[in-house]
């Protein structure tokens, strides 16, 4: 159980604890060579700088190629597929290909999020990584689609709901290419109107039905490129959301842009994401009109946030528990490292039950307190020693077969087998830089204030048992690794 003790209140707020929540939020957490500036920087000059580093558009993390290429050479259409059966080693060679292209994929965006200075862009990515969950096993698919997002993440929300909603990843993961007309699935319109946009209770079933027949011939190509099949596409006038005429999925897609509803309920969710679980609901309301009226513009609405006073509000400082991503990308920020072994990065992941490319479902990652039971807090806390020293790991994955696909025991021996790849080696050095100014005396209070964000401090006296005190070097080293090590590191 975290700890919030009521002190915190009376407790004031540096400017570097400020510049620290901003980064945490807005980005995976300091950075070892940049730590050091986080006192006299104000957080509009760090605001203005995550913007300008997150502004060019990302370069493609390209992993993957479409995987049916080498198999069938002019196919261009999935019935075509259909008529040219692959044999069952194609299949077999396809789908190994993909799993690994997956987990690169993985890794490669992993790297960037602790390694980019667009950190603004991808941690607003990971956001909509969650918000537009979609697992599909065609590595190339997931690649555009999160090419889609990245590019979409700091834009226009219109945009990229368009553009998402004609991915084939989003496609076939959510049946639309078995929506046709007389025969509607009304898995695809359902949860762009439950998930993507207004939310559940407020569009009836009459509006999943009638918005089903509006996306008819929404589909893709073995390409991956979305293509209107006119012949299966329902022409008749259908009626949605109180308006009647004879839309199509871009006119729903519309329909459901015009109600304020969705600028409430994407606003809400960024609130819980960027901000505190415990939502205001007046600031909500505040931020979702004006979200509203300016189009939809995601850096407008996250300027709204950034740049308030209440964002740096005592309540809202370090009561967000970290997500795996966000737990492993901070430590690796904060010690720049080179890992023995980058896949051991994805068995922490699938044991902490954040799996990028695989969310448990179509709602993605529930957050707050789900990232917390007692053997991932178990994990979560022995991380940083598992990193930095080559200890035994026994420790078996999340019991959730969804996540892990059917292949929970399978990694639980990988896992165990995995202590030896998943050490590092770190930069200490540049890690020393950030406290080379301050005097002895105070350094284990400098380096507790540089690592945690919470409302309490570790006790110094208990701390002080398990410090090196050999050199100011490894002084230094052990009090990191053991605040990492704590209960109050899982907040930011």
């Amino acid at each position: 159980m975290l700890y919030y003790p009521s002190n915190f209140n009376n407790m004031s707020i540096s400017n570097r604890l400020k510049n620290q929540h901003l980064l945490w939020r807005a980005a995976f957490g300091p950075m070892a060579e940049n730590a050091a500036n986080l006192d006299t920087m104000s957080q509009k000059e760090l605001w203005n700088l995550l913007l300008k580093t997150s502004a060019r558009t990302p370069e493609k993390i390209n992993v993957a190629q479409n995987l049916v290429d080498g198999f069938l050479k002019g196919v261009k259409d999935l019935a075509d597929l259909q008529k040219r059966e692959l044999t069952k080693e194609q299949r077999k060679q396809i789908q190994q290909q993909s799993r690994a292209d997956l987990k690169n994929l993985n890794i490669r965006w992993l790297e960037q999020m602790i390694n980019s200075e667009a950190q603004l862009r991808e941690k607003m990515s990971l956001f909509w990584h969650g918000h537009f969950a979609c697992r599909v096993i065609n590595s190339y698919y997931q690649q555009e689609l999160l090419q889609v997002i990245r590019e979409n993440a700091l834009g226009n929300f219109r945009d990229m709901l368009r553009a998402v909603s004609k991915s084939a990843s989003m496609l076939q993961f959510l049946s639309n290419q078995q929506n046709r007309k007389q025969h509607p699935n009304e898995n695809f319109a359902r949860e762009v109107m439950e998930l993507f946009t207004m939310g559940r209770g407020n569009y009836s079933e009459n509006d999943v039905k009638e918005a089903a027949r509006a996306f008819t011939g929404w589909g893709f190509n073995i390409q991956g490129e979305f293509v209107f099949r006119r012949m299966v596409h329902d022409e008749g006038s259908k009626t949605v959301l109180g308006q009647t005429g004879n839309f199509d999925g871009d006119d729903i897609i519309d329909l459901l842009l015009k109600q304020k509803q969705t600028a409430i309920f994407i606003t809400r969710k960024i609130y819980r994401y960027l901000v505190n679980d415990m939502v205001d609901v007046a600031k909500v309301e505040w931020l979702g009109n004006r979200f509203y009226q300016n189009g939809y513009d995601i850096k407008k609405l996250l300027e709204d946030i950034f740049t308030s006073d209440w964002f740096y509000d005592q309540r809202n400082i370090g009561t967000r528990i970290k997500s795996p991503v966000e737990l492993l990308a901070g430590i690796r920020r904060l010690l720049p490292m080179e890992l023995e072994n980058d896949q051991a990065q994805l068995l922490f992941q699938r044991t902490l039950g954040q799996i990028l490319f695989y969310p448990p479902n179509v709602a993605g990652w529930p957050g707050g307190k789900n990232w917390i039971d007692s053997s991932s807090l178990m994990l979560r806390l022995r991380i940083p020693q598992i990193i930095t020293a080559n200890e035994a790991l026994d420790i078996r994955p999340k019991s959730d077969d969804d996540v892990m696909m059917g292949q929970m025991m399978e990694a639980g021996k990988k896992l165990r087998e995995a202590a030896k790849g998943g050490t590092a080696k770190i930069e200490w050095d540049t890690v020393n830089r950030i406290f080379e100014k301050v005097p002895r005396e105070n350094l284990l209070s400098a380096i507790s204030t540089v690592v945690l964000q919470t409302r309490t401090e570790v006790s110094a006296v208990l701390l002080d048992k398990y410090l090196n005190k050999e050199s100011r070097e490894n002084y230094i080293k052990s009090a990191i690794i053991n605040l990492m090590a704590t209960p109050e590191y899982q907040l930011c």
